[in-house]
């Protein structure tokens, strides 16, 4: 049950990052590959607080497979960060590639961190 349930929470979460992407890109961030870096870290803030949850509940394992693999691992997407990066290489905006690849990736892990600690502390 926690395999079929963790499919359905993952294609919710692909639905989600595509109407997430879709919203930024036309309201906000039209350009470049900040929309999926917003996506990205947002999801890692999720999936920080939800294994903290997990870490002290009874139920957290099957919910962390549910909802961190499933949800967060279909909402949050390192390929296509990896691939916009790669993109900007090749259209030589090094800053920007480095400001969304590594600058990305640090803020996706502070994120986490922040995500955890915020419900630890709770």
């Amino acid at each position: 049950m926690i395999l079929v349930l963790t499919f359905l929470a993952g294609a919710l979460g692909a639905v989600a990052r595509f109407v997430a992407d879709a919203e930024l890109r036309r309201r906000v961030l039209p350009d470049g590959p900040w929309a999926t870096v917003l996506i990205n870290v947002s999801g890692s803030l999720v999936l920080g607080g939800l294994a903290a949850w997990a870490h002290r509940s009874a139920s957290g394992e099957s919910a962390l497979a549910i909802l961190g693999t499933g949800f967060c691992g279909g909402y949050t997407t390192f390929s296509t960060a990896s691939y916009e990066t790669m993109r900007l290489i090749e259209q030589r905006r090094y800053t920007v590639a480095v400001l969304s690849g590594a600058g990305g990736l640090v803020l996706a892990v502070a994120a986490s961190l922040l995500g955890w600690a915020a419900i630890a502390a709770s």
